[in-house]
């Protein structure tokens, strides 16, 4: 890597003795081009995540449905070929949905589990029991690995008892196939009530929450953060530059318009971050980035990195500085608006097609065929 980078900053992983970089690198966009067409193929993901390892970044967070399972591959292909030391590397990988090794292309993401088991997918998503064990004995085959540093659950599973999910956890630590246990996007109630299920009955909690959570969305301030706070969980932001509208990709662009949780609504805020990234003489990217360090509940957002260009910006992230006065400013125009990230149906996936918001919650939206990419939706009273 030609560019000369900032030396990498290592941080507690939430309330662990664990180190892990301050950056992790998001192995998504590593995998198989038949799932989806944005995707970087081995050949290339290979040479970036080794170029990460040597920048210093030691956390890998991954999943076992990017892909199906392509990502889990590549990501442990790396550390065989490179030979990276095994106790210095900290992996994370997920589960909950759908994966078919033998059908790459197939999405299960936003299907609900009448159509998943319509597909004659039974017990193949989740929380339960069984499902934890045998993805994890999947995911531990795929990454070629005797054990996972942080196994997170994917979503929230209503379908399963708090209990079952936690122990069967807690039994998976006992076992020595994981070694700690996060969560992703979900609400604050949820998150909290599984922690005190597994707190009240002795079993290992969560140490970190992967949630959305950039300046184009921070609905995560309002209950989850300060719970994060309270209970010393580190967070590990996905999507900390909005889908590269924060970088000021994606504007106006037909990409753009099927991203419709970012909305027109937001473009102050985007002028608002390229006008200083220009004054900073530094790329809108690293700036947007900066800002998530800035907030003390963050451990290590998580950037994806389909080039040298997106690592490097990553990593340099850490080298700008925001006073005050600065993080205000980027801050004052934000709105209140519609989650994205946990709600749908069963996956937590939000599905766009026709716009049509499937909200898991006690709230119900006007307009749920509205044009893109405008959501203009009132939030009415509670069913």
């Amino acid at each position: 890597m030609a560019a000369k980078l900032p030396k990498m900053q290592y941080v507690n992983l939430g309330p662990t003795g664990v180190r892990v970089s301050r950056i992790c690198l998001g192995c998504m966009s590593y995998g198989d081009k038949n799932w989806a067409q944005w995707v970087t193929e081995e050949e290339e993901s290979l040479p970036l995540i080794k170029q990460a390892y040597d920048a210093g970044i030691n956390f890998f967070d991954t999943a076992n449905i990017y892909s199906n399972g392509v990502s889990e591959k590549i990501l442990g292909k790396a550390i065989k070929k490179y030979n990276f030391p095994r106790q210095k590397i900290v992996v994370a990988t997920k589960l909950f949905g759908l994966i078919t090794e033998d059908n790459v292309g197939y999405r299960g993401m936003g299907k609900s589990k009448e159509e998943v088991e319509g597909d004659g997918y039974i017990n193949y998503q989740g929380l339960s029991r069984k499902h934890i064990f045998d993805s994890v004995n999947d995911s531990l085959r795929r990454l070629d690995l005797d054990y996972i540093d942080l196994l997170q659950i994917h979503r929230f599973d209503p379908s399963t008892p708090v209990e079952e999910t936690m122990e069967a956890l807690n039994d998976l630590i006992k076992l020595g196939k994981i070694r700690y246990i996060g969560a992703s996007s979900m609400w604050a109630w949820q998150f909290a009530k599984m922690n005190f299920v597994a707190e009240k009955n002795g079993w290992a909690k969560f140490v970190t929450m992967q949630n959305h959570y950039n300046l184009l969305h921070r609905e995560e301030e309002r209950e989850m953060h300060p719970y994060c706070l309270d209970a010393k969980v580190g967070t590990l932001p996905w999507s900390p530059l909005a889908g590269g509208r924060l970088a000021g990709k994606n504007r106006g662009t037909t990409r753009s318009e099927n991203q419709p949780e970012y909305s027109a609504a937001e473009s102050e805020i985007t002028d608002r971050v390229i006008e200083l990234a220009k004054k900073k003489n530094v790329p809108a990217a690293q700036l947007a980035l900066a800002w998530v360090l800035t907030k003390d509940v963050v451990s290590s957002p998580i950037i994806g990195a389909g080039k040298e260009s997106h690592l490097i910006d990553g990593i340099q992230a850490l080298s700008v500085e925001l006073t005050e006065d600065e993080i205000k400013h980027l801050e004052e125009p934000y709105e209140p608006r519609v989650p994205v990230g946990h709600n749908g149906v069963t996956s937590g996936i939000v599905s766009h097609e026709k716009i049509k918001l499937r909200i898991s919650s006690p709230y119900r939206f006007e307009n749920e065929e509205s044009s893109m990419p405008k959501w203009n939706m009132t939030l009415l009273q509670r069913k």
